[in-house]
C-alpha cells in the first residue's frame, strides 16, 4: 500500500499529480473523450478487471507450485509421457480445438502484407523514439561505410574515398542481385532516365537498356530526363536511388548516384516495458508524453552534432511521380506499435479506492489507447494507421486464459474511449512456456484482434529455466539455442501462425540480433529469419534495420510461408523437452566462464538501470563485445545462475566472489562515463545489491521476472 499524500482524487482513484496533470492537460484535450467519462471508465477498469488480474497471477503461482512439487518427486529422471499427462491434468496444457483462421480486419499493409525489419525502442527516450520512427528509410551507403560489412571498420578522420568506392561497388552489387538490368550492370550505368513510363538506362558504352523486370520501376522525382530519384519496388519494399551530380559523391559517380536508400524499418515497437525504467507516476507521465508526441507527430528533440545544433523531428512523407504520371506519397516513418506492460507489475502512479497500487498493465492499456485517439488529428500529416487501428503488443502472457482476459480489457477500453470494436489490435509475444505449448488456443482467444506474434527466445529461455527449476541443473546458456526445445519452438511459432491464417492479416516475427556492432555477422546469419517464414524480425538500431532490409529483397517471405504451409513441424514432445544437463560435470574453468559471462551481463545492465534509470543499453561482455541488454537478457542470466546455485553446481561463495570480481570489471569498462557510480570496492550500493538479489532470490521470483527487484531498488534510490 502506498501513501496518498499530495495525490489527485478522481472517481475513487488516487493519482500521482504528474500523471494527472499529463492526462487532464495534454492527453484528454483533443482526444474527443470527455474527462469525467475517462475517469469513470478508468476507475471501472481498475476495480472490475483488477481482481481478475490478481486471480490470473495466483493461478500462475498455483501451477508453478504443482510443477515444482512434481519435479522434486520425480528427479533425477522422469517419464515424458507421465509428465505430459500431469501438465494436462493440472490445466497447464489445454485441449486443442478445431482448425480456425483469424479474422482480424482493418490492418495496415505494413503489418498485413509487407515484410521487413522491426525496431524496438524505449519510448522514454525521445531521441531514440524519433530515430526509430524515421528508420522507415535508411542510407545503404552510410550503413555499409560505417560498419564492419566490408570486412573492416572505417578509420578515424575524414571521408576515405577508397572505402567510399568499395561501398559504392557493394551497393551496385546489391542492385544487380535484386533489381538487375537487362544485359548490363548497375555499375556500368552512365545515366538513369524515364521514357514513356519506363526506366531507360544508358550504360558507359552508349547502349540503352532497362530493368530485367520492368514492373520493378515504381516512380521518380524530378525531370524524367534527369531524375533526382528513381524508385524501385521489389518484394513489396522500396529502393530509392538518389541522383545529384553536384553532390561530392555524385560528381565522381558516372551515373551521378549519391546514395541508395532502402525502405527499412517498416514497423517499430514503441516500448513501455522491457527497455524502459519507469517506476513511479513521474516516470510514467514522461513515457506517455513521448508516445503521445509520436502519435500526434509533434515530438521533437534538440540535438548537437559536430558542433551544430538542430531539432530532430519526424520525417515527412516522400512524394513521387508514378509511371502513369500520377503523384503519390510514401510514408516517411515506420508504422508504430506500442508495447504495454504485462499482467505482473503494479505501480504507485495510481492507487485504487483501497489505497493499493493498481496493475501497471491496465494503466498502460487505458492511457496509451487514449493517446492513440490523437492519431490523424493533424491533417497536415498522414496518420500512423490509415485504417484507424491501434496496435498494442502485450508481453508475458501465460496461456489462452490470460489472452482472453486481455481481449476483454481491450474491449472495455474501446467502450470507454468510443472506439469501434476490435480497433485495438493485439501483438502476442510468444515468450512464455505456457503460451508456446498452447499457442493455437492463445491465438483463438483473440482471433479478431491478433495482428502480430513473435518468438522472444531470451524471455522464453528464462521462463523455461524457471518453470523447470526443480527438475535439475540446465545446460550452459550458449547451448540453449541448439537445444531441441528451442529449435522446435522457433519452427512451431511460424507453423501455427500460418495454420491460423496470419499471412495477409498479421505479422509473424522473430527475435533480436543482440550485437549492434557486429553487422557483418548479422548479414551472414539473420537472413535465416525471412527464410524461416518470419515477416519481421527485431534489430537493435536504424543502421541494422537498413542492412537487415537487404535480406527481405533476397527472400520472398510470402513464398516461404506458402511453402511452409502444412503440418506443424514441431511435436508437443519436442516442445516439452527440458534442457537439463545429461551429466553436469563441468570443469572448474567451464563453471567460472559461465558464471562470469552471466554475472557480467547482469551487473552491466543493472548498474545503469538502478543508478541512471536506463532500461536498455549496450553492455560490454567479458570479451568487450557490446551486446544489447534489457530485462529479458537479465532474466535468463539471473535464472541460469540461480538454477546452478539451487542444484549445487556452484556455491554461494563462488557466486558472490564472481559478482564482486565482475563488478570491478564493469566499473573499469564504465570509467569514462561521468554519470557512472562505481560498485566497488565496497559493493554496498543499491545496484550491486539489486544484481546480487536477482541471483540469490531467483528461484523465488514470480516466473523468474526481474521487474519486482529492479523496481524496488530503483524506487529506494530515487527516494533517497
Amino acid at each position: 500500500m502506498s501513501t496518498n499524500v499530495g495525490r489527485v482524487v478522481r472517481e475513487g482513484l488516487q493519482v500521482d499529480p504528474s500523471l494527472a496533470a499529463f492526462l487532464e492537460e495534454e492527453a484528454i484535450p483533443g482526444s474527443g473523450v470527455d474527462s469525467s467519462a475517462f475517469w469513470k471508465g478508468f476507475s471501472d477498469l481498475i476495480h472490475e478487471k483488477g481482481p481478475r488480474n490478481r486471480e490470473l497471477l495466483d493461478e500462475r503461482g498455483r501451477l508453478q507450485e504443482q510443477i515444482d512439487a512434481w519435479h522434486r518427486d520425480h528427479r533425477p529422471s522422469f517419464d515424458p509421457t507421465e509428465y505430459r499427462g500431469f501438465l494436462e491434468e493440472i490445466g497447464y496444457l489445454v485441449p486443442e480445438g478445431d482448425p480456425f483462421q483469424i479474422d482480424t480486419a482493418a490492418v495496415d499493409a505494413e503489418i498485413a502484407t509487407m515484410s521487413g525489419p522491426q525496431l524496438v525502442v524505449p519510448v522514454s527516450n525521445a531521441r531514440y523514439a524519433l530515430n526509430a520512427a524515421n528508420a522507415r528509410w535508411g542510407s545503404l551507403y552510410d550503413a555499409v561505410y560505417g560498419t564492419d560489412v566490408l570486412g573492416d571498420r572505417p578509420a578515424s578522420g575524414g571521408y576515405d574515398s577508397e572505402r567510399g568506392a568499395r561501398v559504392i561497388a557493394w551497393g551496385r552489387g546489391f542492385l544487380d542481385d535484386v533489381t538487375p538490368l537487362a544485359g548490363a550492370s548497375h555499375a556500368d550505368v552512365a545515366a538513369y532516365r524515364v521514357v514513356d513510363g519506363a526506366l531507360a538506362v544508358t550504360v558507359a558504352d552508349g547502349r540503352t537498356t532497362g530493368l530485367a523486370e520492368p514492373s520493378t520501376f515504381a516512380g521518380l522525382t524530378g525531370d524524367p530526363d534527369a531524375p533526382s530519384r528513381v524508385l524501385l519496388r521489389h518484394y513489396g519494399l522500396a529502393i530509392d536511388i538518389l541522383i545529384d551530380r553536384t553532390n561530392p559523391i555524385g560528381e565522381v559517380d558516372q551515373a551521378g548516384v549519391t546514395d541508395v536508400v532502402l525502405e527499412a524499418a517498416v514497423t517499430v515497437i514503441m516500448d513501455c516495458e522491457d527497455s524502459v525504467a519507469a517506476v513511479d507516476g513521474k516516470d510514467k507521465a514522461a513515457v506517455y508524453r513521448n508516445w503521445l508526441g509520436v502519435v500526434k507527430g509533434d515530438l521533437t528533440h534538440e540535438m548537437t552534432k559536430a558542433g551544430s545544433k538542430f531539432t530532430r523531428k519526424l520525417n515527412p512523407a516522400r512524394t513521387y511521380t508514378a509511371p502513369d504520371g500520377d503523384t503519390f506519397s510514401l510514408s516517411g516513418q515506420a508504422l508504430m506499435l506500442v508495447r504495454n506492460v504485462g499482467l505482473l507489475m503494479t505501480t504507485p502512479a495510481v492507487l485504487d479506492r483501497d489505497g493499493n497500487e493498481v496493475f501497471e498493465g491496465l494503466l498502460d492499456d487505458m492511457v496509451n489507447a487514449l493517446c492513440a485517439k490523437h492519431d490523424g488529428a493533424d491533417e497536415t500529416r498522414a496518420p500512423n494507421s490509415r485504417h484507424d487501428s491501434m496496435y498494442v503488443v502485450k508481453p508475458k502472457l501465460h496461456g489462452p486464459i490470460e489472452v482472453s482476459f486481455v481481449n476483454d480489457v481491450f474491449g472495455h477500453v474501446e467502450d470507454v474511449l468510443g472506439l469501434a470494436p476490435f480497433t485495438i489490435k493485439l501483438g502476442l509475444m510468444d515468450e512464455e512456456r505456457r503460451t508456446t505449448l498452447n499457442l493455437k488456443e492463445c491465438i483463438r482467444a483473440a482471433r479478431s484482434r491478433i495482428a502480430f506474434i513473435n518468438t522472444g527466445f531470451l524471455d522464453r529461455t528464462g521462463d523455461e529455466i524457471h518453470t523447470s527449476m526443480e527438475a535439475g541443473p540446465v545446460i550452459r546458456k550458449a547451448d540453449m539455442k541448439s537445444a531441441r526445445w528451442m529449435t522446435s519452438y522457433e519452427d512451431c511459432n511460424v507453423d501455427i501462425g500460418i495454420v491460423c491464417g496470419l499471412p495477409g492479416r498479421a505479422q509473424i516475427g522473430k527475435g533480436m540480433w543482440a550485437a549492434p556492432d557486429l553487422m557483418a555477422a548479422m548479414l551472414e546469419e539473420k537472413i535465416a529469419h525471412p527464410l524461416a517464414g518470419a515477416s519481421c524480425a527485431w534489430v537493435p538500431s536504424p543502421t541494422a534495420a537498413t542492412l537487415h532490409a537487404t535480406h527481405y529483397h533476397r527472400v520472398d517471405v510470402r513464398q516461404q510461408q506458402a511453402a511452409l504451409a502444412g503440418p506443424v513441424r514441431a511435436s508437443l514432445d519436442d516442445l516439452l523437452e527440458i534442457p537439463l544437463a545429461a551429466s553436469p560435470d563441468w570443469s572448474p574453468d567451464e563453471k567460472r566462464e559461465e558464471l562470469e559471462n552471466n554475472a557480467q551481463g547482469i551487473l552491466g545492465y543493472v548498474v545503469r538501470w538502478i543508478d541512471q534509470g536506463i532500461g536498455c543499453s549496450k553492455v560490454p561482455d567479458v570479451n568487450n563485445i557490446a551486446l544489447m541488454e534489457d530485462r529479458a537478457t537479465c532474466r535468463i542470466s539471473s535464472q541460469h545462475i540461480a538454477n546452478w546455485l539451487h542444484h549445487d553446481v556452484v556455491t554461494t561463495e563462488e557466486v558472490l566472489a564472481t559478482m564482486k570480481r565482475m563488478a570491478s570489471v564493469v566499473d573499469r569498462q564504465n570509467a569514462s562515463d561521468p554519470n557512472y557510480t562505481p560498485m566497488g570496492p565496497a559493493f554496498l550500493g543499491a545496484a550491486f545489491r539489486a544484481a546480487t538479489e536477482l541471483v540469490m532470490e531467483g528461484t523465488r521470483q514470480p516466473s523468474g521476472y526481474t521487474e519486482p527487484i529492479l523496481h524496488s531498488w530503483r524506487r529506494k534510490l530515487k527516494q533517497s
